[in-house]
């Protein structure tokens, strides 16, 4: 075996190397057969993240499947056979925002297919191109397109993924395209809807202008805005004076329904039931209380329009009001006033809105309502949070849409509170977590939004029936048998039907609108594990064992995977929850491509090598943020230092021959074997509690002291074949060997495989998890002769000797037990230090050297 050890190891290459003969020897390859043998319970399973596939992966995809990665590498070598698959998140708004500004298309509907076409331009991100230069294309030129791009990019995403050494089962793979994905995820619809968990509902839905597209709550963020307060009359309807409202959004004084104060304030209680006219545009609308309204906001009274923000939602809501929606889906103001405006002046300054910007219209408004002096004042600016979609560029609006919602325990008590006790009866790591879980949960205000009107993604399985007028008719909900799936309604047919009926009165309509991403996400255990489709596969991985995820999407996919499970199963689709935490800048700031401060990975695992960027992601616990600098990553550099290391100590300690029927028979080699116990043990409960960081921590501890101390210590007798102690010491070294590789084999996958390879059969990730050896050995042996050798060679240091100098007579005084180990790993010091006499007395107190006396002919 020795012939196989280079003569100066070294990390460069062993990614290649070794990827390949994992891919090879299907080192990582879900053994279902055993499997199937041992049953659920010998199955380790994952539930693993599907990155977006529309752009480049960035560090903390590195940091956070490294977490994964550390604990199925262990519960492998534990002997569970594992599913670890992978899949890619296709679909949705960002891969269409890719496609359009790396080809320079955009989707128009209308258009016919084109199948000679080509796209304008290919590559670069594009994103000063604007959409008025993009060239519309068809939906299935488009879709053509993003399919194109995702497995472009997915190619990538599988090439740095085997970089980073990941042990993932490669022919499990998944895309949320695929026709398997797009049965499962309608079906999983289908019978939603058959239970009455789906709906369709006409109502004020959150809209992003520039993706003309629903948005979930779940996507939501607050983004600091400017904004002004515009201090405006309203006139009350007996000639008696006016009511002074304040506003950020006098635009929408069209859509104005009613003016709302708290039933407690004082101010107002008199004109509670009364009406008031809007300026401008001379509309009667009523004073009402409700609780949410705040005192001590603007004049404490407050216009509810239809829509400027989710509170007036829940007045409109709450308080029965009328529907006066005045924006449309591009963002522009309607050109039909509302039926209520009737007033020739009203009509015309209406007119001056009318197909404007928010921007455009909030600034005409403004002008008019100076002219007409019902503008009393207009704060300075301030800012304030405003709804974006999380992947926007402009505040959304609110529009009124007919759309299809999941329930989700917003309005059904029952179904939230199985959830929050199905996430109780997991684990979380870390368990803080479990909190944000349920926070989320609780403070759902509405049931949860699954159309988008967009084109790349799965269809929703659903025709309408047309009237005599050839409108349709929404009560007649046409969905397709399971056995047709899977399904585009625009292109398919429903059952009884025939295409030419498709669009005229007495026939059929499609549904045009396809599935919220998440809502095929929240699918990714059924996608990976078989369900409905491959049942021996599903009973063995479901309920997963892990979800590893951020904590950024726990109100996302987390919770709408537990969504989907609980309706379909009534369990929670996992037992455990991981949850990484954040990479941030120097300045602990988090990373994020709209920030620029994003580190993409090649560079650094090119770089540095992967084993120290896995030491550096295993270094950081779950839940806890990381810091990264790529101008000095100090972590990586320890890694990287630390994985040289191995491979130059394990070819050290494989010089050291092994004699046959060897023996571990010196008190210092079972110091060191029963301390090696130690931390197995404890490596072992810590990857057993998901603390990955602690196992590392622990290990790397004992490596540093083994090959520092202990090997220091004993190499001179391991070297001597003729001293009795040889072959415990040569024995022990490549017992201490061959457990460190595997306790480190998680972390430094390459290193470890390629030091293992010079002595053992196999890889060393289906190996056997360490275990102790119950040696029969006294720890605090090595602990001394640890301490003994630091002070003899701080003792040649002041005497500015070389480390090499020999010492005729050094003496050591410790207390009565500390010398009486000392004396069990005497010689070892004594052939160490290069000592002649070694002196050992008692006393009190901590080791120290009383005395050293260097040779003659050294002095």
């Amino acid at each position: 075996m020795s012939a196989q050890i280079p003569d100066k190891p070294v990390l460069e290459g062993l990614e290649d190397k070794w990827d390949a003969a994992w891919a090879e020897q299907g080192t990582y390859l879900f053994d279902r057969p055993r499997a199937a043998e041992s049953g659920r319970a010998g199955v380790f399973s994952v539930d693993t993240p599907p990155p977006t596939a529309s752009g480049s992966l960035h560090i903390g995809h590195v940091f956070s499947f490294t977490h994964t990665d550390l604990k199925v590498r262990f519960e492998r070598m534990r002997g569970k056979s594992v599913f670890y698959p992978m899949g890619w998140d296709d679909n949705g708004l960002p891969t269409e925002r890719r496609v359009q500004n790396y080809y320079g298309v955009r989707c128009d509907p209308t258009l016919p297919y084109d199948a000679s076409f080509v796209p304008p331009f290919e590559g670069g991100d594009n994103k000063s191109s604007r959409a008025a230069d993009q060239v519309p294309i068809s939906r299935r030129n488009f879709i053509e397109l993003c399919e194109k791009l995702t497995f472009e990019d997915e190619k990538q995403f599988e090439s740095l993924f085997r970089q980073l050494g990941l042990s993932v089962d490669w022919t499990q793979t998944y895309r949320t395209i695929s026709d398997d994905t797009i049965r499962t995820s309608q079906l999983a619809f289908l019978r939603n809807l058959e239970r009455g968990e789906a709906y369709q509902a006409l109502a004020p839905t959150l809209w992003d202008i520039d993706f003309r597209s629903a948005i979930a709550q779940a996507e939501l963020e607050d983004r600091d805005q400017q904004a002004s307060y515009h201090r405006i009359a309203f006139h009350k309807t007996d000639g008696s004076g006016d009511i002074h409202i304040e506003t950020t959004r006098p635009e929408l004084l069209p859509a104005c329904v009613a003016l709302v104060a708290n039933p407690d304030d004082e101010r107002y209680k008199p004109y509670f039931g009364q009406t008031v006219r809007t300026p401008l545009f001379d509309v009667e609308v009523p004073v009402l209380a409700h609780p949410l309204a705040q005192q001590d906001k603007g004049s404490g009274i407050a216009m509810i329009c239809t829509f400027g923000d989710v509170t007036d939602i829940i007045w409109w809501r709450e308080l029965d009001l009328p529907n006066r929606t005045i924006l449309g889906a591009d963002g522009r103001i309607l050109a039909e006033a509302p039926e209520v405006i009737v007033g020739e002046t009203g009509r015309a300054a209406y007119a001056e809105l009318a197909g404007k910007t928010v921007f455009s219209a909030k600034k005409r408004i403004v002008e008019l309502l100076e002219e007409s002096g019902e503008l009393l004042a207009v704060s300075k600016p301030f800012t304030h949070p405003v709804k974006f979609f999380e992947k926007g560029d402009r505040p959304l609006e609110i529009v009124s849409t007919r759309q299809w919602y999941l329930r989700n325990g917003a309005r059904d008590e029952e179904l939230r509170d199985r959830l929050i006790q199905l996430g109780q009866g997991m684990s979380w790591h870390p368990d803080f977590m479990r909190v944000r879980y349920e926070n989320w949960t609780n403070g759902l205000t509405g049931d949860w939004l699954v159309s988008r009107q967009r084109f790349f993604g799965v269809p929703i399985p659903i025709w309408y029936g047309l009237d005599e007028n050839g409108e349709r008719d929404y009560s007649r909900v046409i969905a397709p048998d399971v056995s047709q799936l899977p399904v585009d309604p625009t292109t398919d047919v429903p059952a009884g039907y025939t295409e030419d009926q498709r669009g005229v009165a007495g026939g059929f309509d499609a549904e045009r609108d396809i599935f919220d991403t998440w809502a095929t996400s929240s699918l990714t255990p059924q996608l990976a594990g078989g369900w409905q489709r491959d049942d021996e596969l599903w009973n063995l991985v479901a309920p997963f064992d892990l979800r590893p995820q951020g904590q950024d999407i726990i109100r996302t996919w987390l919770f709408s995977t537990m969504l989907r499970s609980t309706l379909e199963d009534g369990r929670a689709p996992w037992s455990d929850a991981a949850i990484s935490g954040f990479i941030v800048d120097p300045d602990r700031k988090k990373m994020s491509k709209s920030k620029g401060n994003v580190v993409t990975p090649a560079d650094i695992l090119a770089q540095h090598g992967t084993d120290a960027v896995r030491y550096w992601a295993a270094s950081s616990r779950l839940g806890s943020d990381a810091a990264f600098d790529p101008q000095n990553p100090t972590q990586v550099k320890i890694g990287r230092r630390l994985a040289i290391k191995v491979l130059n100590a394990a070819k050290f300690v494989l010089s050291f021959p092994v004699p046959e029927g060897a023996r571990v028979t010196h008190a210092l080699d079972a110091a060191m074997l029963a301390t090696l116990d130690r931390v197995i043990a404890d490596a072992t409960r810590a990857y057993e509690a998901y603390d990955h960081a602690r196992a590392l921590e622990v290990t790397e501890a004992f490596f540093w002291t083994f090959c520092d101390d202990y090997l220091e210590l004993v190499k001179e007798r391991a070297y001597n074949q003729a001293d009795s102690g040889q072959a415990s010491a040569a024995l022990a070294l490549r017992l201490a060997l061959s457990s460190l590789l595997r306790l480190l084999a998680p972390v430094l996958a390459f290193a470890a495989e390629e030091a293992w390879s010079w002595f053992e059969e196999g890889s060393i990730h289906v190996a056997a998890w360490p275990q102790p050896r119950d040696i029969d050995g006294d720890p605090a042996i090595l602990t001394a002769a640890s301490a003994a050798l630091i002070g003899i060679r701080r003792a040649k240091t002041e005497a500015k000797a070389s480390q090499k100098t020999p010492v005729t007579i050094l003496t050591l005084r410790a207390d009565a037990a500390t010398v009486g180990r000392l004396r069990q790993a005497e010689g070892d010091l004594k052939a160490v230090g290069r000592i002649i006499e070694l002196e050992l007395l008692d006393g009190e107190g901590d080791l120290s050297v009383e005395r050293v006396e260097l040779a003659a002919q050294e002095a």
